[in-house]
């Protein structure tokens, strides 16, 4: 993480520490958040971002009343240019601290703004994938949110860390294909790209969006034979943009397509 972040709009030291620990972001990981890719010292799909932060904040009753959009991106940007970052990545997050019923106090505060910023992942250039023994749960009220409760991602990447891996393939209690545990899937079968339908549990990613608005691509459900089957592979996300995938377990697959997709990307961002 970079030298200085930005807290309800100030820039401050990162060390600081800012969070009441007995706010319902602390107790219970309530807070909603999103990863930004930053290219020539700009945000990358911003009003994406935003727009997904409001709908997200809706369904988790967390009040942004004290935040728009304008005053938010220019804290982004102030941030930006504090940490000199031409291209890396920032992470927006609102957290609750408001009280609850379970542990009820008094506070004035209600939600809290804290903007980070870091350098790119260091991964390598193509992703080896293991099918994940944790299913996603399709009817859980934080599916299709990117709430600040993300122990479970985490612990699945982990697990897939720890056997050799990039990343972990991971499928809902239907045994259907979600997504990674930190990205978005795509494959590609016939010159055809399929991607999973957010009705499988799968995060709306702002990269996902920005690719099905380019290209032609199908919202499936689809099981572990249809992406065995599949003549590539890709993950999404704002955190590692577009990386094709050499492996799922033992079995290998090309990246011709995928290449093709990610020089479309590269020449989108300027990342040159």
């Amino acid at each position: 993480m970079h030298k200085f972040i930005s807290f309800n709009r100030q820039i401050l030291p990162a060390e600081q520490d800012l969070i009441s620990p007995i706010s319902s972001a602390a107790l219970y990981g309530k807070g909603i958040f999103t990863t930004l890719a930053i290219y020539n010292a700009k945000p990358f799909l911003w009003e994406k971002h935003w727009r997904r932060l409001l709908a997200h904040s809706a369904k988790l009753n967390i009040d942004l009343t004290n935040f728009d959009e304008e005053s938010v991106k220019s804290a982004l940007s102030q941030i930006i240019l504090q940490n000199r970052i031409e291209t890396g990545r920032a992470r927006v997050t609102f957290f609750d601290e408001s009280s609850s019923a379970i542990w009820n106090f008094e506070t004035k505060n209600k939600t809290t703004l804290l903007i980070t910023t870091a350098d790119w992942r260091e991964t390598e250039s193509e992703a080896r994938l293991t099918v994940s023994p944790f299913p996603v749960n399709s009817k859980s009220p934080l599916a299709n949110i990117k709430s600040c409760n993300y122990l479970e991602n985490l612990l699945v990447y982990e697990e897939a860390k720890k056997r050799g891996f990039d990343e972990a393939l991971r499928f809902n209690e239907k045994c259907e294909i979600v997504s990674g545990s930190m990205a978005n899937i795509f494959w590609v079968k016939n010159e055809h790209v399929f991607t999973p339908s957010l009705e499988t549990g799968c995060l709306a990613g702002t990269t996902r969006e920005f690719l099905t608005e380019n290209f032609t691509i199908q919202e499936v459900k689809a099981e572990l034979k249809q992406i065995i089957e599949a003549d590539e592979i890709f993950l999404t996300s704002a955190g590692i943009g577009l990386k094709s995938v050499s492996k799922i377990d033992e079995k290998s697959f090309d990246n011709e397509m995928t290449a093709k997709l990610q020089r479309f990307f590269t020449e989108e961002t300027g990342s040159f």
